[in-house]
């Protein structure tokens, strides 16, 4: 996305980078990440308030992000975590369920039903996530279904 910005890698970034998007500016967290090389990493709500094509993007960045490391995601949107190897469920403050994607969606629970809200055309608790090696489509292009 940098090269598509009007002055590519040198564009000027306003303090706090208020001239970019939150989507942009959450890429350009992830980037300073990766060169950070971090062997724990925190995401605090990575994907919340961004559009469907920057969500993509950073679904394919996190991807890189997180692989070998070990990652403490906080999420509400549940297509961010559905890789994870742990997921713990809270409600109120308290574990109420843990498990993978897989394990948690078949247990019919909490996290179940959250995720049918978030993902209503999700068959079995699949529903289609970016990977690495995909293309991301252009913003307004239709995501394919499975």
């Amino acid at each position: 996305f940098i090269e598509r910005l009007d002055e590519g890698y040198d564009t000027f970034l306003a303090e706090r980078g208020i001239n970019l998007s939150v989507g942009q500016r959450q890429l350009i967290s992830f980037a300073r990440a990766i060169v950070a090389d971090p062997r724990i990493l925190i995401l605090d709500e990575a994907t919340a308030n961004i559009d469907s094509y920057t969500e993509m993007m950073i679904q394919r960045a996190l991807l890189k992000l997180l692989k070998g490391r070990t990652a403490i995601v906080i999420a509400h949107r549940l297509s961010t975590i559905r890789r994870a190897d742990l997921v713990l469920v809270l409600r109120d403050g308290r574990i109420v369920e843990r498990g993978d994607h897989a394990s948690l969606f078949a247990a019919a629970g909490l996290y179940r039903r959250l995720y049918e809200l978030q993902h209503p055309n999700a068959v079995g608790g699949v529903q289609r996530v970016a990977t690495e090696s995909e293309p991301v489509p252009a913003p307004g292009a239709r995501a394919r279904g499975l």
